[in-house]
């Protein structure tokens, strides 16, 4: 079974590079890409493509940093005051898993 399983990933895998690799070779007109001012930059189009969805990525990613830091604090708080509460209790208590 586990083998199977392996299988199929790698058979997942092989074929989204394929797609991306088809995509990459029927786009390879050049694209110029206007910025301000006049300046532009001309590149093959999968590069524009490419670039375009690692700056979408990398904006996403810095746009839920602050969220994360919330939530890993507000987890530690409440980790504390559990581990507080417990030892005035006496009483071991399990936290769930994740926090």
């Amino acid at each position: 079974m586990k083998h199977l399983i392996w299988l199929l990933k790698w058979v997942l895998k092989a074929a989204i590079f394929f797609t991306l690799f088809a995509f990459a070779l029927n786009n390879q007109q050049d694209t110029t890409v206007h910025f301000f001012f006049g300046t532009q930059w001309r590149s093959p189009q999968v590069l524009v493509v490419l670039t375009a969805f690692t700056a979408g990525v990398a904006v996403g990613v810095l746009g839920m940093v602050p969220r994360w830091w919330k939530q890993r604090r507000a987890a530690s708080r409440a980790q504390l005051t559990t581990s507080a509460a417990a030892d005035t209790q006496n009483v071991q208590v399990t936290l769930p898993h994740g926090l």
